[in-house]
């Protein structure tokens, strides 16, 4: 296969858009005739502090530039957060303060590198150039694009109609962030379809300030656990790289068939042919699905803990759920004397108290819902009162187990 072939294999693989193609290939054949790595663009504000699964698809993509010799820009928006990011927002968001934004931003480098590789990656905050920026050139920037192209964007255009406030320095996020591929001369820049807009305004702003426009590439949402929704720590449908191994597998257990097919192409780095081989198998039922799910698992796994940790959290989750025996490490609850007292105790309190429910309502529901076993015997009765003694072992779920001591 022709180098250029190879290249645009490799960078087309899980991508929605690439915007415009044909300048993607001019770049890789300049690329492939002087040797010089193309500068690719990441920008991520510092506004979470762990990263899960959904954020590693664009990771994986710019693993993929690196390990075909190009260069990373990791932008760390430690300027851009105190603005906060407007896109899929109904109203202004809150202004992070510049200590929340340092910790965030410490916890992202930390964890990065479990996906790139340090040595083509390059981090830079955009305080540093943002920060030192005069009023005059903040109006040029300004003056670079018009009120009505800026309320095209849906959120702004969905806020504007319902009457809702939009403050003009909402109006400076996507400038910013454009004007950062002018200060590094991006060539390429990636980003979720979310960021499309975001994205494009960088050609944009790079063709004002006399530049060679960059190539903007969307990536799709990684759908969470629930097969529906994209991955979410408020929906708790997300599974965190820096979970334990046992978690993060049993986690992944629990994803709907019809995605394993779409980590294995957006969150991991198996080589295309293989992963084409994979389908096939699994299309023409010569792998069950179970067995094609834990060798997902397995290997993101390995990917974040490696083989030891992996291999151990598949012998656990088919110790627990295969051959239905209780977990090795079941973590403790010491039962406070208020509740060793009585002769019997609220198993809604119960779960709550331990923390094996956020609260006496979402016990409530479990145990309508027959999630609840206490010593493996199902409870549905939503206000059961059982009694309390050392060495009983509750278990919520799937994977949530506690013995009281």
């Amino acid at each position: 296969m022709h180098e250029l072939d190879r290249q645009l294999e490799v960078i087309k693989r899980g991508t929605v858009e690439i915007i415009p193609e044909d300048d993607l290939v001019k770049k890789l054949k300049e690329f492939i005739r002087t040797g010089k790595p193309l500068r690719i663009k990441l920008g991520l504000d510092p506004t979470a502090p762990d990263i899960h699964l959904g954020h590693t698809v664009v990771l994986q993509k710019l693993r993929q530039f690196q390990e075909l010799g190009h260069l990373v820009d990791l932008v760390i928006g430690d300027f851009t957060a105190r603005i906060g990011d407007p896109t899929g927002k109904s109203e202004t968001r809150k202004q992070l303060s510049e200590e929340e934004v340092a910790a965030n931003a410490r916890t992202y480098k930390e964890q990065i590198f479990k996906v790139l590789d340090p040595e083509r990656t390059h981090i830079v905050f955009n305080s540093s150039w943002l920060g030192s920026l005069d009023f005059a050139s903040v109006i040029d920037l300004a003056s670079k694009y018009t009120v009505a192209r800026m309320l095209e964007r849906d959120d702004f255009e969905k806020r504007f109609k319902n009457g809702l406030p939009i403050s003009i320095h909402e109006f400076f996020y996507p400038l910013m962030q454009g004007y950062d591929s002018v200060a590094l001369e991006s060539d390429v820049e990636i980003g979720g379809t979310d960021q499309k807009f975001n994205l494009l305004m960088g050609r944009t702003l790079q063709k004002e300030y006399g530049q060679e426009p960059q190539v903007a590439i969307t990536l799709p949402l990684l759908e969470g656990l629930d097969g529906v929704q994209k991955m979410s720590k408020s929906l708790n449908n997300y599974v965190g790289i820096t979970e334990p191994p046992a978690e993060m597998y049993g986690k992944l257990m629990s994803l709907p068939d019809n995605l394993m097919m779409r980590y294995f192409e957006l969150v991991t780095s198996i080589p295309l042919d293989e992963l084409k081989s994979i389908e096939n198998d699994y299309k023409k039922g010569r792998i069950h699905p179970r067995d094609l799910k834990m060798r997902l698992a397995r290997h993101i796994v390995t990917i974040y803990h490696g083989e030891r940790e992996a291999a151990s959290a598949e012998a656990e989750f088919k110790k627990v759920f295969q051959e239905r025996d209780l977990p090795s490490d079941i973590p403790q609850f010491k039962i406070p004397p208020e509740l060793a007292a009585k002769e019997t105790v609220w198993l809604p309190r119960l779960l709550a108290v331990s923390g094996m429910t956020s609260s006496t309502s979402e016990a409530r529901r479990l145990i309508k819902q027959g999630a609840v076993r206490i010593d493996n015997e199902r409870i549905i009765d939503p206000d059961a009162e059982v009694p309390v003694s050392p060495g009983m072992i509750i278990k919520v779920g799937k994977r949530k187990f506690m013995r009281l001591v």
